[in-house]
């Protein structure tokens, strides 16, 4: 007898739904544990440290210089990726707006720089300045608990500009327009200051954080997060705090904010008030609307993008200035303009083509291929 395999989504019970991988056989589980073997060697082969006999691997790497660059863009993924997931987990699964992020970001930063000069270990520094910037969070959350659309944007909004002044103000904390020095995080014997063994601190958080927010999202509290933002009326007659949920959802996106501006303060070794702008809280909303909202792999799919997509410009912009198309236009410094152009263009037109973001253009792929070459 030929064993059939059920077609479609077949969950009977709260169990199954509630499980992080969809079926006992499913091989989900063992593709991301190939993906986390294969990251493993990656600084080396990037760094050149896993060379041919001949060296030809080590010089053809030095010759493309994609060794310790590489390896910044992708820390850089990493950190920014898990604070992107703190504000979809607060847009895209509650239905909040916050134009704040990138302050709550640089509450985690100094904080974390602050805590590590007041003899605190980077190790134990960065989870405490994710608490601490939580805390901060929850305040500028309250308003949540009566305001909602445009009226909570403002808000959070005049957060931004709040935080912003104390950065500029508060010398104690951050060390004023001079900024903060910072050291890299270090075990006994082990100081974590190359890009290499960096590499492996922002993997074990982006795993850390990523498989906490997946868990948290099959919990009840995560469900209420999700009621609150599908109908948050139907709801509450269900009991839900509504109040409890908004201000909390505000603490977590806050707290994963915090965590990785403790991870970009320790690999820049500076932090500076003018990095945590207006600019920097609509960089974080694009890579959320782009990775997908209500996606936690979304979140870092949108990091990546919007890490990737200024530097493919770049290239391309530095290419076309060099070469004989410059001559014959004269474009000359003007040239520099392509790059946010092409920027401003990529993600409208994505927003137009593509609204659900990468994650869900990732699920029709997964789809189509499954089913190949009955799919339809």
């Amino acid at each position: 007898m030929v064993a059939l395999t059920p077609a479609g989504d077949f969950r009977a019970s709260y169990r199954q739904d509630m499980t992080l991988f969809p079926t006992r056989n499913s091989r989900r589980g063992v593709w991301l544990g190939v993906l986390l073997l294969a990251l493993l060697p990656l600084p080396a082969l990037l760094l050149g440290d896993v060379v041919d006999e001949d060296g030809t691997l080590g010089g053809l790497l030095g010759a493309l210089d994609i060794g310790r660059y590489g390896m910044g863009l992708l820390i850089q993924i990493g950190f920014l990726g898990i604070a992107a997931l703190g504000l979809n987990i607060l847009v895209g699964f509650t239905g909040q707006i916050s134009i704040g992020h990138a302050a709550f970001f640089g509450v985690g930063a100094f904080a974390s720089a602050w805590l590590h000069e007041h003899g605190v270990p980077v190790f134990l520094a960065m989870p405490l300045a994710g608490l601490l910037t939580a805390a901060v969070g929850l305040v500028f959350g309250l308003p949540a608990t009566r305001l909602k659309g445009l009226y909570l944007a403002i808000a959070t909004l005049a957060a931004q500009f709040i935080i912003e002044d104390f950065f500029a103000r508060a010398q104690w904390f951050t060390g004023g327009v001079a900024g903060r020095m910072t050291e890299p995080p270090s075990l006994p014997g082990i100081r974590f200051d190359g890009e290499e063994a960096y590499f492996y601190v922002v993997l074990g958080a982006v795993v850390i954080m990523f498989a906490a927010a997946a868990n948290l999202m099959r919990t009840r509290d995560g469900r209420a997060l999700v009621a609150v933002r599908d109908h948050y009326l139907s709801a509450e007659m269900m009991g839900i705090n509504l109040a409890y949920y908004r201000t909390l959802s505000f603490g977590i996106a806050s707290f994963y904010a915090g965590v990785a501006g403790a991870l970009y303060a320790h690999h820049l070794q500076f932090v500076s008030v003018e990095a945590f702008n207006i600019l920097f809280s609509i960089q974080f909303l694009g890579m959320v609307i782009i990775g997908g909202l209500g996606s936690i792999s979304g979140s870092l799919m949108g990091a990546a993008f919007m890490v990737a997509l200024p530097e493919l410009v770049q290239a391309g912009a530095d290419a076309l200035a060099n070469g004989p198309l410059d001559h014959a236009l004269k474009l000359g410094a003007n040239i520099s303009f392509l790059r946010e152009m092409v920027i401003g263009a990529t993600i409208v037109l994505f927003l137009i083509f593509e609204p659900d973001g990468l994650a869900h253009r990732w699920r029709l792929i997964k789809a189509y291929w499954k089913l190949y070459p009955y799919s339809h």
